[in-house]
């Protein structure tokens, strides 16, 4: 009986192992790992040079920053779908799909940098920063990011899971080893935002180099409007859950005092570490869903399975902060902010119930499911008057967060639990999108 046991527990391990979907989660997790490290690492230094009360003037523009990331993670899904669509059916026109998407994403690109440099003294006054040149480099980053995703977007579409690991990765080593020289340098806020730039410069080049056998292979033509029906409920779910894991860093910054609106944008990275390290989960969720959909396959086994494997991967890094709390901050962040140790446990399950929200609101997209929009909109909602309402200390901050999410993801829950019976391929989504010649 023992050997039998033992028996299929290894044909148990050796199906794991062959899985594409596990061997494709391994690539972008260990990218993503990298990336997660990187941008860690990025805060503990800024956090350690500059201090709690500086730090928190850089936390507030990289919350600005990431809520300004908002229409590329639009974009990158907008793409995914697209070309996970063409690649399914055997379709050409990735050339045509990357040139004339840059082209087109340059005009609103031009349009951030304008509208930034308009605000930047108001910007600036608002948080009490010394200078707006950080503001300004902040407007070139959030027109940067928006052309870095559209490589982003067809490499995960292509299932490039390797090139788009390393693209996501190397940005965050490049904006790691830049905000060392530069915060070296006495740039201080100023030189963590460049570093932010500099990383995405190096990410956009890396993404064309990887497309580069795509590049004027072919003549194919595709036509971008076909995307549009399909962009609008991508922007409401993307938009949803980045507010909902910056909004309450910028609120924070704003009702708490210096130091402790500098400890929650700390805690605030430390929930993230949850969010970024299981973020791989839903990136091969997506593009696989969409080719089930496409191939007329029942995608509900792919979702269950990417759920208990971001569960796994969640429940280890939340037995850490459980069990060395102390560390956590120390290592991070330093003893300077040693008033959030209390916090990093409550703000891991607040990092791992963001990443099922987002597992769940990317599954929707992609059987095109729009009842999810109103549920993630009234957590937004929420959240946000929890914190105007009850906001004393950074516990009460925590609090409303955790409440929140929770709340968010018992509904969805429920509403993938009505809709995965009801599932079938071929009734799903509105018709995809067809290359045209000329």
């Amino acid at each position: 009986m023992l050997s039998v046991g033992r028996l299929d527990l290894r044909e148990r391990l050796a199906q794991v192992r062959r899985s594409r979907l596990v061997r494709q989660n391994l690539i972008l997790f260990v990218g993503g790992l990298v990336a997660g490290i990187g941008g860690f690492v990025y805060h503990a230094i800024a956090g350690r040079v500059l201090g709690p009360a500086t730090y928190g003037q850089v936390a507030f523009l990289i919350a600005l920053y990431a809520v300004g990331t908002a229409p590329a993670l639009i974009l990158v899904v907008v793409l995914a779908r697209y070309t996970a669509t063409l690649a399914a059916r055997g379709a050409e026109g990735i050339s045509s799909l990357l040139t004339r998407t840059i082209r087109l994403i340059a005009i609103p690109s031009l349009v951030a940098i304008l509208f930034t440099t308009l605000l930047a003294r108001p910007v600036a006054s608002f948080e009490h920063l010394g200078s707006t040149i950080p503001v300004l480099i902040l407007g070139f980053s959030i027109a940067l990011i928006w052309q870095v995703s559209i490589p982003r977007g067809i490499l995960q579409g292509l299932q490039r899971f390797t090139a788009l690991s390393l693209n996501l990765s190397l940005e965050l080593v490049v904006r790691t080893a830049t905000v060392v020289a530069l915060l070296a340098a006495n740039y201080a806020v100023s030189g963590a935002m460049a570093a932010v730039l500099l990383g995405l410069v190096f990410a956009f080049a890396l993404g064309l180099i990887a497309l580069r056998d795509h590049l004027g292979r072919s003549k194919t033509r595709v036509h971008l409007r076909v995307m549009a029906g399909f962009s609008l409920a991508a922007a409401a779910g993307i938009i949803g859950v980045q507010i909902l894991y910056n909004q309450d860093v910028i609120l924070a910054e704003h009702y708490l005092s210096s130091h402790a609106g500098g400890i929650y944008g700390g805690l605030n990275k430390i929930g993230t570490i949850l969010f970024f390290l299981t973020l791989s989960v839903s990136q091969v969720l997506f593009p696989r869903v969409v080719e089930a959909v496409a191939k007329e396959e029942h995608p509900g086994r792919i979702l269950l399975y990417s759920a208990g494997l971001l569960t796994l991967l969640g429940a280890g890094a939340l037995l850490v902060f459980g069990v060395l709390p102390g560390l956590v901050v120390g290592v991070l962040f330093g003893p300077s902010f040693s008033d959030a140790v209390p916090y990093v446990f409550a703000v891991g399950v607040i990092g791992l119930a963001l990443s099922l929200n987002n597992l769940l609101v990317q599954f929707f997209m992609a059987v095109h499911d729009l009842v999810f929009l109103p549920i993630l909109g009234l957590g937004v909602v929420a959240e946000g008057v929890a914190i105007f309402l009850f906001h004393a200390n950074v516990g009460q901050v925590v609090g409303d967060v955790l409440v929140t999410l929770l709340a968010l993801l018992v509904l969805l829950a429920v509403r993938c639990y009505l809709l995965l019976p009801t599932l079938r391929a071929s009734s799903l989504g509105e018709a995809e999108p067809k290359p045209a010649l000329g």
